[in-house]
């Protein structure tokens, strides 16, 4: 099925439950994920949203990509509108973008859509194409519409010794311990999604899950944690990040050594739960986690 994205070409992949929306011909990127019966997209939209950079125009365009961490120009906003490729596969497709002169590095995206559940498997892979070794690690950042409440565990694990350290929350240096978004207890860090101009950016430490519950839908991103390996920011596996326009769930694998040919990979698991019987409130959050088991 060929759509269209705000002038872009897209191609779709969807079963009884949703319908997911990927680029054609940039990228890889998801742009639109959308519930059978429903017409609202799940992903943020902002195809308005760009900047100049040293290797042409970045634009951000909303949805689903896979980026390189740390944060930096050269990594992470090289622009990805230079063609992609496009495999079939028994399940879903495999989305490849050249190698980035930029960069070197090459990034692709395997989508797998169970047949008869809500629930979306991605593959993201970067290659360094580099005649060098390169350190980066792999970084998948969704982007959801404001107005939900996000949330995180910060246990990194359920057995308590009370004589090592359990949980961490780093905060961006634009962020405020003030902010009015931002709540944590014991367990769990929560964001109030509300449109604000003020950016606000967090990281944790966390056990391989985050959520984000908004108009009665759960989206759930599941993720191998690899709590013992290393990460970017300070050893951040999950990083929320919000502003006036939309809220990013990011998920992040541990740093590595990439020789020149070798990639990393790093896997989500997105399951959604709709008809949330629950308060739309931080309080209700918490309920659904419960009966989640989560």
């Amino acid at each position: 099925m060929t759509t269209d994205f705000h002038g872009l070409p897209t191609r779709s992949l969807q079963n009884d439950h949703l319908r997911l929306e990927y680029l054609a011909e940039a990228g890889p990127r998801l742009v639109r994920l959308i519930l059978a019966g429903a017409t609202d997209n799940l992903l943020a939209e902002a195809p308005d949203t760009h900047w100049t950079t040293p290797f042409g125009e970045y634009s951000l365009r909303g949805g689903h990509r896979v980026a390189l961490a740390p944060e930096a120009l050269e990594l992470s906003y090289v622009p990805d509108d230079q063609g992609l490729l496009i495999e079939e596969l028994p399940l879903g497709v495999r989305l490849i973008g050249p190698t980035e002169a930029a960069s070197g590095v090459r990034k692709s995206i395997e989508i797998e859509l169970q047949p008869e559940r809500p629930v979306i498997t991605l593959r993201h892979a970067v290659r360094n194409d580099r005649a060098e070794p390169i350190e980066i690690a792999t970084w998948a950042i969704s982007l959801l519409p404001p107005g939900g409440y996000a949330v995180a565990p910060l246990r990194t694990t359920t057995l308590l010794n009370r004589h090592r350290p359990d949980r961490q929350l780093v905060l961006w240096p634009y962020a405020s311990w003030q902010d009015e978004r931002l709540f944590a207890d014991d367990d769990y860090v929560w964001i109030d999604a509300q449109p604000c101009p003020a950016e606000l950016k967090i990281g944790v430490l966390a056990r391989g899950w985050l959520g984000y519950l908004r108009s009665g839908v759960f989206f759930l991103k599941r993720f191998d944690p690899q709590l013992e390996q290393l990460h970017p920011d300070l050893n951040t596996n999950v990083q929320l990040y919000c502003n006036s326009h939309y809220i990013e769930l990011e998920t992040l694998a541990p740093l590595a050594v990439l020789e020149p040919g070798q990639s990393s990979v790093h896997v989500e698991t997105w399951e959604i739960y709709r008809d949330v019987d629950v308060p739309h409130s931080i309080e209700g959050l918490g309920e659904l986690i419960q009966m989640l088991s989560l």
